[in-house]
């Protein structure tokens, strides 16, 4: 069977868009991050959410695009489908972060200038395939299960529900599903309240806490996003795309709630957001029509955009971070130049990275795999 040639079916040029603000805004919040003393202080607060949103936006793109093909699909088909959309950014972003570590310098990691070569390409070939790494292989100091590229913790949670998916959750009727994704909002809510730090911020270790936290984001948004897939019809909304992404960006920028005196309001703003507030931005999303020309091209840029620069930013993130801690005190407003720089920098090589590399490795596998 030919498990690639299937029809494709229109995008949602709009949900394209929104995944590209967010990721745009992840950088942003990254950067600030920097500069941050606590979860308290950071600038553009919850950007951290904006992963929580990719998990919600896959859950409903991924139902929207294969429910119905599984007649003509494979397990198999599908799973090198998603290998190809995903792996290949996911060695670039790997490799880069090989690169940054090995010419880092900063008095955050003393440590990482006795690592030896041979573990470094260790850990990066075992990053290649994106199996986590235990504790005991941090090269970093930081307990990543991606030293070389800590975002790769989120595509290491994103490949597990797609597995569940398509192994057995896509048979689940309308009424079990819903069962779930309510038994998994309540875990999420419990979870967000009583945290320690009063938000979710987490997932990206292989310990059993934030595996435990890992777990518990990508549960709720990814079936919830299935969910919506499939019970939601969407309507015809004007400037759908303007609306969705100013309420996105204003859930990500929103200011901390609750202070260090009441964690728990924080926590609970964390999971709304997630539960009720990302279903609605991904609603208003998918019932805007974007007529060809100017908005459609932005659209279509940002999505193309969004993915390359999320897995590949973060060694630069690692690079400013560590310039920063070399010069305490420095404040957002003095490293402006330097912080200008690194976003700058980083939206560069991922679009280098799309072109010169994603796009033609893409289309190379998907004709060899045909």
């Amino acid at each position: 069977m030919n498990t690639n040639a299937l029809a494709t079916k229109p995008h949602y040029p709009i949900l394209d868009g929104l995944r590209g603000v967010a990721a745009l805004l992840v950088v942003a919040f990254h950067v600030c991050e920097a500069h941050a003393t606590s979860h308290l202080d950071q600038m553009i607060n919850h950007g951290y959410l904006a992963v929580d949103f990719f998990f919600l936006l896959s859950g409903f793109v991924m139902g929207y695009a294969y429910d119905d093909r599984w007649g003509k699909m494979t397990i198999g088909g599908f799973f090198k489908r998603r290998l190809i959309r995903l792996q290949p950014m996911v060695v670039m972003g790997m490799l880069i972060g090989a690169i940054c570590f090995y010419f880092s310098a900063s008095n955050m990691w003393p440590g990482i200038s006795g690592v030896p070569v041979w573990k470094l390409l260790v850990v990066m070939l075992i990053g290649f395939t994106l199996i986590p790494v235990p504790v005991s292989m941090d090269i970093r100091g930081w307990q990543e299960m991606h030293p070389l590229d800590g975002p790769g913790w989120s595509l290491f949670f994103e490949y597990v529900v797609n597995i569940l998916y398509a192994l057995g959750f896509r048979k689940l009727g309308k009424v079990a599903l819903s069962v779930l994704v309510a038994v998994f909002g309540i875990v999420l809510i419990h979870y967000a309240v009583t945290s320690k730090t009063g938000d979710v911020i987490g997932g990206w270790s292989l310990t059993a806490e934030q595996l435990r936290i890992g777990f518990t984001r990508v549960m709720f948004p990814f079936f919830a996003g299935l969910l919506l897939s499939r019970v939601v019809k969407p309507t015809q909304l004007n400037n759908a795309f303007l609306w969705s992404s100013l309420l996105l960006a204003l859930v990500l920028c929103f200011p901390r709630v609750g202070g260090a005196e009441h964690l728990w309001a924080n926590g609970l703003y964390d999971s709304l957001s997630i539960i009720l507030l990302f279903p609605i931005i991904v609603y208003i999303g998918a019932s805007g029509k974007l007529a060809e020309g100017k908005g459609a091209r932005v659209c279509k840029f940002l999505g193309d955009i969004s993915y390359p620069i999320y897995i590949t930013h973060y060694p630069f993130i690692y690079i400013y971070t560590g310039w920063v801690s070399n010069h305490k005190g420095m404040k957002l407003v003095e490293a402006w130049p330097w912080a200008l720089l690194t976003y700058t920098g980083a939206f560069l090589v991922a679009y280098a990275a799309l072109k010169l590399y994603d796009e033609p490795v893409r289309n190379w596998l998907t004709k060899k795999t045909r």
